[in-house]
């Protein structure tokens, strides 16, 4: 599999670390040194765009017009997703989204819905805590986001989400349920971005010779 890395910071460094130990050729790597948009697609199979919110919508624009799969992790430029959907049915394109790649986060989030869907006509008042590194741009995480909007789907009510932003801290995320009896806790929390990068090529792996517009749930599933 030939891979083009959109991002090449911690993420895209490790993503192409773990890709090359499995075979594969990253053939593209870029940065704001090189911009994804001037680079030349002909040899990449498919492309994996950890970059920029400011960034992100471009790079996945350039990869659906040149027919190449893309899956991008990125996130804080969600307001134009519906706009990239659009695109990707109107040059029959690939494009897979995730705000978070890791299995175990993904398993969190089911977790969630159905933790949510017991609560329902509960007396229990609802929170979001989310936790990074100071690196992270976008507050409160995409994370954060998808796991707020599955608990409004269910409870009709919209959580309150606290972010920290903490030196050298991957990812944590606890959803809290309380009352003047008890509260109920559920947490995850990332020791690792490896997580994050098996997940990411384990998508590209999925995607290469696919059609549409995918979530990671196609992919465990």
């Amino acid at each position: 599999m030939r891979i083009a890395i959109i991002g090449y910071g911690k993420m895209g460094k490790l993503i192409a670390n773990l890709a090359e130990k499995k075979g594969y050729d990253i053939v593209l790597k870029t940065n704001s040194n090189l911009p994804f948009e001037k680079c030349n697609l002909k040899d990449v199979e498919v492309a994996i765009d950890f970059s920029t919110p400011e960034t992100a919508f471009n790079n996945i624009s350039y990869a659906i017009k040149n027919n190449v799969p893309i899956i991008s992790g990125t996130t804080g430029w969600l307001e134009k997703l519906e706009e990239i959907k659009k695109l990707c049915t109107q040059y029959n394109g690939t494009f897979l989204y995730a705000s978070n790649f890791s299995i175990g986060v993904n398993m969190f989030l089911k977790i969630n819905i159905e933790l949510a869907k017991l609560m329902q006509d509960k007396i229990y008042t609802t929170s979001i805590s989310e936790t990074h590194h100071l690196e992270k741009l976008d507050k409160p995480s995409g994370t954060a986001k998808t796991l707020s909007q599955d608990i409004q789907k269910e409870l009709k009510i919209i959580p309150n989400i606290i972010s920290h932003r903490i030196e050298n801290k991957i990812g944590t995320h606890e959803i809290k349920y309380e009352s003047e009896i008890d509260n109920i806790k559920i947490i995850h929390e990332a020791k690792s971005r490896y997580g994050f990068a098996h997940g990411a090529l384990k998508a590209a792996e999925w995607i290469r010779n696919k059609k549409g517009i995918f979530s990671i749930q196609d992919v465990l599933s």
